[in-house]
């Protein structure tokens, strides 16, 4: 490798097209960046993967994985409140411990995906939250639906590291943003049809004796459980699996983005990898931010029809008000993906979404309109994109598969911890010190963000100046980004 100037460095680094898997052996070993045309046997590969086997189950997950969870958010105000003799601190309370059950599986979690198959395993854990959801229709009292609650997150909390290392797993690096991007915009999905759907089975109070949030249970919990054993059988979660049925061609470009992604499964368990994470600033950077921007997403997630209700409408006209909420979720995420794409600058587009969030946050706390605050309220859904933006940085930028999965378990733990915190911040109708506290948290997170682009930023310049040769086997071996000293950080 020759030394660059600043400008072809900076096209090295932020540079999102994909690269051509016609590319020679050599260039993988210097870690070319070449920007090519995929050619037209991975074209058809990837819409093996986007149409068929990958993306529809992981769509459809993450869209029921958001809407069980947030049932309770529709239940709030369609009677359970009043059937379970429930206060606003009990209410509170349901809201959190869903991720006290969804911190505790973490660790468990980090080793399942490792020594299990990633599809059988995903299957298993649908199935499972599905008949709890279905059952937690019968709780009576702030005890038993605590009781649910905490089991709700125990088995939901394995997924989302699941769909992170199943697409790392699947895809290019450059094809990864769109992907996790999708992820998220099907929570946002599930935020607007859940609306839609919440307000239909509002009308179903009284059939068959049983209130309307019962039935809200009762139908996302068998739909939940059908599509569980779907994904159990039929889930690809191996590059090479026989049921993509690759021709020759295709298993030799299996193998190039296999290289390209720098991930290969394996059952070691790699310690030297885990202190590599541990001593680096950026893991605690990326940690801390995960847990500051989700203290708000925790609180939304369990207040947003109560916090509309307080503007003055009705009980229905609440759950419809979360509608506009999902299409600006899917819009915020949309945008960023497409220009995260085109342009790159991932952590800076991140800053520039958490200071969206903060305005909303702040239209919300000084504006007496009701509408000013349902526009504060939307503006703040655009922390939504930022944390998918943090995903496609660690998902871009940590190689080695056992330090990936140690990464991505140490942001949904701390994912957890803000989640379970944000609801104890907020007391409606006393909205202001949970609001000032979630902005102080977003200003936090965009200076540590900006630290860690900029250790990442200045290891790239040092490795493109640099003329040592990449390993012939980098990625097979599983090197991480450290030791592979060819590895450009996205930025």
């Amino acid at each position: 490798m020759v030394v660059q100037s600043d400008e072809k460095i900076q096209y090295d680094i932020d540079s999102k097209e994909e690269i051509d898997s016609s590319h020679n052996e050599q260039d993988h070993e210097k870690g070319s960046r070449t920007t090519l045309a995929p050619s037209r046997a991975e074209k058809a590969l990837v819409r093996k993967l986007d149409y068929l086997y990958v993306m529809p189950f992981v769509a459809i997950l993450n869209f029921l994985q958001f809407f069980d969870k947030s049932a309770l958010n529709y239940a709030s105000v369609l009677g359970i409140m009043d059937d379970a003799h429930l206060d606003t601190r009990q209410y509170s309370w349901l809201g959190s411990i869903f991720y006290l059950g969804y911190l505790l599986y973490q660790v468990p979690n980090t080793i399942l995906i490792q020594k299990l198959p990633l599809g059988k395993y995903i299957g298993g854990l649908i199935i499972i939250w599905g008949a709890v959801l279905a059952v937690t229709s019968q709780g009576k009292n702030f005890s038993q639906l605590a009781a649910l609650r905490f089991l709700l997150g125990l088995f939901e909390a394995g997924i989302y590291p699941c769909c992170i290392m199943l697409i790392s797993t699947m895809y290019r690096r450059v094809e990864q943003p769109a992907r996790l991007g999708c992820v998220y915009i099907c929570n946002g999905l599930a935020m607007a049809v859940g609306g839609l759907v919440s307000y239909g089975i509002g009308y179903m109070h009284n059939v068959r004796g049983m209130s309307a949030w019962q039935w809200i249970m009762i139908i996302l919990g068998c739909a939940t459980v059908f599509f569980g054993l779907f994904c159990f059988f039929l889930l690809v979660d191996n590059p090479r699996s026989r049921f993509l049925r690759l021709t020759e061609a295709e298993k030799q470009l299996v193998e190039d983005r296999v290289r390209d992604n720098a991930v290969v499964r394996n059952k070691e368990i790699k310690y030297s990898h885990i202190i590599e994470a541990l001593k680096e600033p950026r893991f605690y950077c990326f940690a801390i931010v995960s847990m500051l921007m989700n203290f708000q997403n925790g609180a939304l997630n369990t207040f947003t029809t109560i916090i509309t209700q307080g503007f003055g409408f009705s009980d229905l006209n609440a759950i419809l008000l979360s509608v506009p909420s999902g299409v600006t979720d899917c819009i915020y995420i949309a945008f960023a993906v497409w220009y995260n794409r085109r342009y790159g600058h991932t952590i800076y587009l991140t800053c520039i979404l958490l200071i969206i969030s903060i305005i909303g946050l702040i239209l919300l706390l000084v504006i007496p309109l009701p509408q000013a605050k349902l526009a504060g309220l939307y503006m703040c859904w655009s922390f939504a994109a930022a944390y998918t933006l943090l995903l496609v940085s660690l998902a871009n930028n940590v190689s080695g598969y056992t330090k990936k999965i140690f990464y991505s378990s140490a942001i949904i733990v701390m994912y957890t911890v803000g989640n379970f915190a944000g609801p104890q911040m907020l007391q409606p109708p006393d909205l202001v010190n949970g609001m000032v506290g979630y902005i102080v948290s977003n200003a936090v997170s965009i200076i540590l963000l900006l630290i860690a682009r900029h250790q990442m930023a200045r290891v790239n310049k040092q490795r493109l100046s640099s003329a040592t040769e990449r390993p012939a086997n980098a990625v097979m071996e599983d090197l991480t980004d450290q030791e592979d000293p060819n590895f450009i950080y996205r930025l």
